[in-house]
């Protein structure tokens, strides 16, 4: 359940330690638990930000993390927005 095929004739794949989904509860939990709803953060700060440094999704590769942020976007706990310097991400 945590492989994914990254091309059509299944030559390489990706390997998660977790899915999106679930990192994107983990990121959640720890904006709800410090109360950082209605916060926006670049993806910079969420990855490698010293608030997170304790956080399990601390050092996240970009790409899983954008894959996490539209998981959490889906389920309308947040939103990806473009600002000047790159991408963030606000929560609800």
């Amino acid at each position: 359940g945590n492989l994914e095929w990254l091309d059509k004739n299944k030559t390489s794949f990706l390997i998660m330690w977790r899915r999106p989904e679930e990192w994107g509860r983990l990121i959640y939990q720890w904006v709800s638990k410090n109360g950082l709803t209605n916060s926006v953060f670049t993806l910079y700060e969420l990855a490698s930000g010293d608030d997170t440094e304790n956080e399990e999704f601390h050092g996240l590769d970009e790409t899983m993390l954008l894959r996490a942020l539209q998981a959490l976007q889906q389920e309308h706990k947040a939103e990806i927005i473009t600002l000047d310097d790159g991408r963030g991400v606000k929560f609800f």
